[in-house]
């Protein structure tokens, strides 16, 4: 197998490379930070092997290490079609207002605006829109519980579309990071899938400061990229926020020379979002910013990753930061290696 790494301009097919099935990974690793790690050197061009609990190893003192604590729900529901026994599958993207959701129908064909889906405990949804990208628009009326405690009880964990096999009951907890505090992703951070609360509570003993960010991420990570000339492809808006304490460490590291980490695509996306110049400025809103070589990033100096998809706009932030003749040498080692792939695979440092 041969990577094409000296394309020249952003073109679809220069982001693509065989990665055998049995490298995607079906289950994450029985324990959390104990996964692989791989390191690579900008700098040197080189890559070392460890593994994910080493992190600390590879942090200086002054650093801060920057994560999202979005937090997955259970966004998965299953209906029937009022008067009907046509069943629906129901993937909520995001809340518009009180009770009124984005969602993705399936079979999309079925379900059309005047619809009524009923749900269990006698929960019903009206269809009232569609949206361009071949969604719906549900308004679910009152109910005797709170919608996200009903979310809770028969939601299904959002699984990514690779993950072959249905939710279990672990991956409510697997496929969450252990510092996930502000509900409203579809999809987890999955660089941040690794940490253990004891390790966070580790690194500040080194010096390393950590500051939380949102971004909520949706399904647009999964939706695969149709141009061939990338520049034509827009991401999906999604929200973020950036507080002033989180600005405030960001700032003063930077300020001290000190490195900036970011955890995954979406810490990075969301950051270089806030860059202004010199700082980091506190902010929330939406954005679409889509990252890809060439591109000089403003605010992230390090970027701790899973290994992606080829043809991704996820491996195309990775191959703007790390370079990507450097970067798709690394995935040609790691699947040589047998590094698992995707939301529960192995890791990657850039530094």
């Amino acid at each position: 197998m041969e990577f094409d790494i000296v394309e020249k301009t952003p073109r679809l097919a220069g982001f693509d490379f065989e990665l055998p099935q049995r490298l995607v990974a079906q289950y994450p690793c029985a324990e959390r930070d104990h996964c692989r790690l791989m390191v690579l050197d900008r700098a040197k061009q080189t890559s070392q092997r460890h593994q994910f609990f080493q992190l600390a190893d590879f942090l200086d003192e002054g650093d801060v290490l920057v994560l999202n604590d979005t937090q997955v729900f259970p966004a998965r529901l299953f209906a029937t079609k009022d008067r009907s026994t046509s069943k629906v599958e129901v993937f909520l993207l995001r809340e518009l207002e009180d009770r009124l959701w984005e969602v993705l129908v399936k079979p999309a064909r079925k379900v059309r605006v005047g619809n009524r889906l009923i749900f269990q405990q006698d929960l019903m949804g009206d269809v009232i829109d569609n949206t361009i990208s071949g969604g719906r628009v549900v308004r679910f009326h009152e109910h005797n519980t709170s919608f996200y405690d009903f979310l809770e009880q028969h939601g299904q964990s959002p699984l990514p579309p690779y993950i072959h096999r249905d939710p279990e009951p672990g991956d409510k907890a697997a496929y969450q990071t252990v510092y996930a505090r502000s509900r409203g992703a579809v999809a987890a951070p999955t660089a941040g899938l690794h940490f253990t609360p004891s390790q966070l509570d580790e690194l500040p003993n080194k010096g390393v400061s950590i500051a939380y960010l949102t971004l909520h991420i949706g399904l647009g990570t999964f939706r695969p990229v149709r141009v061939e000339d990338i520049t034509r492809h827009h991401l999906d808006s999604e929200y973020y926020c950036i507080d002033d304490q989180a600005a405030e460490v960001i700032n003063q590291a930077r300020a001290g020379g000190h490195r900036v980490v970011a955890v995954g695509t979406s810490t990075a996306r969301a950051l270089e979002t806030a860059a202004a110049g010199p700082a980091i400025t506190s902010r929330q809103g939406w954005t679409d910013k889509f990252i890809y070589p060439p591109y000089t990033f403003l605010a992230v100096n390090g970027l701790l990753t899973n290994f992606h998809q080829p043809k991704s706009t996820l491996i195309m932030l990775v191959s703007a930061f790390a370079g990507k003749p450097f970067l798709f040498d690394s995935y040609h080692q790691a699947i040589r290696e047998a590094y698992q792939f995707y939301s529960y695979g192995d890791a990657m440092l850039i530094l």
